[in-house]
Formats: C-alpha cells, structure tokens, sequence
C-alpha cells in the first residue's frame, strides 16, 4: 500500500513538474512564433505628445515631472515603455531603461551631469537596455538572486529576461549596489524608499519618493494588461505586492508606470486604482469575477487596466517570499 502511494505521489510531482515546464514553454513559443511570423514590430508613428512632451530625437521623448524627475518615453516603441530619471543633489537613478534597442544611457547623461546608478524595476528583457549598458547598477536584493552572484556579477535567466524572441542574449552584469526591500536610498537631499511589488515578477520593486508623494511602479501598475501568467509571475504575489504599495500611498499620491497605450506623456495612477486592482484579486480568488479568454484569462480591473492570468486551476495564490 505504501508503495502504491508513494508512487502515485511520485507520479503526481512529475506530472505537476511537467505541467509547470510546458505552460512557460508555451508562453515562449507562442512569443517565438508570433515574432518570427511577423518580426519585431516596426516603429510606430510619432504623434502629438502635447506641450508638456518634448521629442528628444526621433525615438525618445521627454517629459519634466518636478524639478528632479523626468519621464523618458519611447512612444515608438511598441511597448511604449517609460523610464524614470530621478535626481537628488549628489547622484541620480536611472529607474528601468527599456529594451535598448535604441540607447537611453546617452539620453539621460544630457538631462544630468550627476552620477547615474541604473535601478531596473525588474529583468525582463524591455526594462534592462539590452545588457545593462552602466557603470553602476543596483538591484534588489533577494535570496534567490543574491545566492547566484558570484564576487557580485549575476547573470539572468530566461524566466527572468524572456528576451529571446527578440533576439537579446541573456546579460551578465556587475552588481555595485544591492536594494533591501524597505531601505531608504538616500541620493542627496533626496531619499527614495525601496518597495518590494511582486506579481509581475518575483523580483519586481517600485521606488517611493515620500517627500514628493510619487511612487514609481514599473510594471506592476501601467496603462493596459498587467501581466501575471508569465515565468516568474503570479497571483498570490500580485496581491502581496498590491498590500505592500496600499501601504505607502494616499489619495495625493501619484503614482507613474512603465508602459503605457496612447499619448500624450507618461499616464498617472493613484491610490484608486491600486484599490481597485485589490477588489479585482479578491474577486478572481474567490472566483466571482467576470472573464474574457482562455490562457490568458483576462480579467477587468478598470477603464486604464485589464489583468492577465493564468485559468483558475493553474492559479497560485502563495506567495513566494510571505512577510
């Protein structure tokens, strides 16, 4: 009898196991195939981009937010990603830096003569500028990414970076600063709270500026489908990750992505909609929310966001690192 269990809870893992490797090599194929039918998109036309939106050349745009922020945007782009420069008296961070299929390291040195220390609000492929093109680099620190950098020099996996179909290698990069969820980051005159947001990934944070009420999200709330049914991603995490930012913002807060749809500039969110993005997680876990599709299922959360994940049997609600 024992044996006969044991072998069934053998054949139960492996089976798990497999299904766990084939649904993300689905995801990838999927990517695969739809890149090589169509090839990476072309640009998309500029457009009008408002009197707030200066065209930095005929890719970048930029954007002042406050005396000490610019948004850098890539509105050709066909993820339309936003990069955040941020600046104190003594040194800069460059938050996230697109694909780089254009180089932004360029761009941002024209905005600041200070030091910039590049900050990717997580290692998918579009956020970490095609081999993290920066003297120094600051990640988070977690146990999982921090037990494979060996004399500080990490490099990503594809469930981390996702940047095959598009032809980006996997980067390996020299850590100098590492990011402890909750730490203050003191640029000078200018201190910036590390948050840990999971859910897009596992490795995901956004950065809160207390003194200026702005949070930046990356891609844990922007303007269209969150993506929660990727490699690294799930749902027991986004909740985690919507209770940790629920925490530090108010009805003044705002709050800047890093994608978004259409012009003009970079769209701004608030406590609503981290509100509402908790009503719909709530709502998918107790399976009274309305949906749309099959693998991804996509499920509404408001007018500005839409959330995509895996179908209810393949949910995980755990969270992978609990507070």
């Amino acid at each position: 009898m024992m044996k006969k269990l044991t072998l069934g809870v053998v054949t139960l893992s492996l089976a798990a196991t497999a299904l766990f490797l084939f649904r993300y090599q689905v995801v990838l194929a999927g990517m695969s195939l739809a890149f090589s039918l169509g090839g990476v998109p072309d640009l998309l036309p500029a457009e009008d981009e408002g009197d707030q939106v200066a065209w930095h050349d005929d890719y970048y745009t930029i954007e002042q937010l406050d005396s000490r922020t610019f948004a850098i945007g890539e509105p050709r782009y066909y993820q339309q990603n936003i990069s955040y420069l941020i600046m104190g008296e003594d040194r800069a961070i460059l938050f996230d830096a697109g694909a780089g299929s254009r180089k932004i390291r360029p761009v941002a040195e024209e905005l600041t003569a200070l030091p910039i220390t590049f900050v990717p609000s997580h290692f998918h492929y579009d956020h970490v500028g095609d081999g993290l093109p920066f003297d120094r680099i600051a990640v988070v620190d977690l146990p999982h990414i921090r037990s494979r950098a060996s004399d500080n020099q990490l490099t990503l996996t594809w469930q981390e970076h996702l940047g095959e179909p598009e032809g980006f290698d996997l980067p390996t990069f020299s850590v100098a600063e590492w990011l402890t969820p909750g730490a203050d980051v003191d640029l000078g005159g200018r201190v910036l709270t590390v948050i840990y947001t999971p859910g897009h990934t596992t490795d995901s944070i956004s950065l809160f500026d207390p003194a200026a009420n702005l949070l930046f999200a990356g891609d844990f709330i922007y303007q269209g489908p969150l993506l929660a049914f990727l490699p690294n991603s799930s749902l027991g995490d986004y909740a985690q990750g919507a209770e940790h930012l629920s925490d530090v913002v108010n009805s003044q807060t705002k709050i800047y992505g890093a994608h978004r749809l259409y012009p003009p500039g970079a769209p701004v969110f608030g406590a609503s909609d981290v509100k509402d993005l908790q009503t719909s997680l709530r709502k998918i876990r107790n399976g009274n929310q309305d949906t749309q599709g099959l693998y991804p299922v996509i499920y509404p959360v408001n007018d500005e966001m839409t959330l995509w994940a895996e179908p209810p049997w393949l949910q995980n609600w755990d969270a992978t690192y609990p507070d």
